[in-house]
């Protein structure tokens, strides 16, 4: 799999940048002196290179955009593979040999603000091919996007804009001409789930691996120190996740003791002693980092899961309670917002664009609940959403998957209407009959609202 992944990233690559670049990693350069790897690169049976060109898949033209490649194995979704413009899937034998990859496209999540022809969109699943033809196939692939991906507008060049242009079946149709046969069907998968390895894991080659949050993805102070201590004293191999994250590798078991004394000591928890808000939330840099941020990110969203889960104890939920919530301070979507069960998107100074809907696992795309909700409100605009997929919920049933189940305008309905415990304590009393109280009373149980919210509700049909 790790093989496969940076030949993924080699095969396409400027030849020149890799006598320029001074930043040539082990691993491409012993992918790069693989055989096969050079033979594929080199082949040109059905149109994909330029003959006698120092880039043979480039040529001159390069590629019209940015283009991301994701690797996984069924089942782990930890790399949002549908957010890729390819995601590759590893499947193997039931003898745990490998066979091939399933192949997916056309994913991506930028976007602009108000500008209905561009938009996020997941990944369609093209096909599956034997292991012998992986680094072919990705030729293919990326020799369809040179040709023909977009290069008069800017906004319109990534290849998800290409697959939807096309569809799936013509995007398929033009891939196999430049793989030179036809794909085979898309290999049956199972449930993805995300993962994100923080804490103590078995390697499987009898060394340990040690995942480490990493809020937001900023390492430093005596974080930073600490694990630049123990990296060197060990000459442990570092892997970067695509949540922000990192994990130590091939660690002895004897070096456990030491590690945790380290780290711990500059503040790393436990992962079960993180708050399941952090744990499963990102931030993009933003402000002041990102020449492109509208809004903050990174330095706004400790205080932004702070506030939620004071909400959240107000409201009754369990400590445990949590969903995917992810920030950016621009609609390009560097933190994948769109994939988010709660995703916040810069629109402007102290506002932001309320994403809801996704998944925990990351397969369903989020959809636009609020045009901009000022930081300010951000209690009043999630209270009444929070205190109703508290009451409405099924069992372990996850705040993405209600807000898709119920719909948004059953919930603008009810925040509508919704009256707070602290708004019902500070309006002026009503006297009323004792049976009709027991009557809102029970039609407020019933349909899961607070008293003051039913009353309400019933007056203002009444003033109408």
């Amino acid at each position: 799999m790790h093989e496969t992944a940076v030949g993924s990233k080699v095969l396409p690559t400027l030849t020149s940048s890799f006598d320029l670049n001074p930043v040539l990693t082990t691993d491409m350069f012993f992918v790069l002196q693989n055989p096969k790897v050079t033979a594929d690169r080199a082949f040109n049976g059905y149109g994909t290179n330029f003959e006698n060109s120092p880039e043979p898949i480039y040529g001159n033209l390069f590629l019209p955009r940015k283009f991301k490649v994701a690797v996984t194995v069924p089942g782990d979704n930890s790399v949002d593979l549908f957010t890729n413009d390819v995601g590759v899937v590893v499947i193997m034998s039931p003898s745990g040999e490998l066979e091939g990859f399933n192949l997916l496209v056309g994913g991506g999540m930028g976007r602009t603000h108000r500008n209905e022809n561009t938009f996020a969109r997941l990944a369609d699943a093209l096909g599956y091919v034997p292991k012998e033809d992986i680094f072919h196939a990705m030729k293919a692939i990326v020799a369809v996007q040179r040709d023909y991906g977009r290069r008069d507008d800017r906004k319109q060049s990534r290849l998800k804009y290409l697959v939807h242009e096309w569809g799936i079946d013509k995007f398929r149709s033009v891939v196999e001409q430049y793989y030179g046969k036809r794909l085979q069907p898309f290999r049956p998968l199972p449930k993805w789930e995300f993962k994100d390895f923080l804490g103590w894991e078995d390697q499987g080659d009898g060394k340990l691996a040690y995942g480490i949050f990493i809020q937001n993805g900023r390492l430093k102070g005596d974080l930073k120190k600490a694990l630049r201590r123990v990296i060197e004293r060990y000459e442990l191999p570092v892997r970067l996740t695509p949540n922000q994250n990192l994990i130590l590798c091939d660690i002895d078991e004897s070096w456990k003791a030491d590690i945790i004394h380290t780290l711990s000591g500059a503040g790393v928890k436990d992962a079960d002693a993180i708050d399941s808000l952090d744990r499963y939330a990102m931030a993009c840099p933003a402000l002041p980092l990102c020449g492109l941020a509208i809004g903050e990110a990174e330095r706004g969203l400790p205080d932004i899961n702070n506030r939620i889960r004071a909400l959240m104890d107000k409201l009754g939920f369990g400590a445990d309670e949590h969903f995917h919530i992810r920030m950016t301070g621009c609609p390009n979507g560097c933190t994948r917002p769109y994939m988010a069960e709660l995703g916040f998107v810069g629109d402007g100074p102290n506002s932001y664009q309320l994403w809801l809907g996704g998944t925990a696992a990351q397969t369903r795309l989020a959809e636009p609940y609020m045009e901009r909700m000022k930081v300010q409100n951000l209690e009043s605009t999630l209270e009444p959403i929070l205190y109703l997929f508290r009451q409405q919920r099924r069992p372990a049933e996850t705040l993405g998957d209600f807000c898709a189940r119920v719909g948004f305008e059953a919930i603008r309905s009810f925040s509508y209407g919704f009256v707070s415990e602290s708004e019902a304590a500070s309006m002026p009393q009503v006297g009323l009959p004792e049976d009709l109280y027991k009557s809102l009373q029970a039609i407020a149980d019933k349909q899961g609202k607070g008293l003051a919210h039913v009353v309400c509700e019933a007056l203002r049909q009444y003033v109408k």
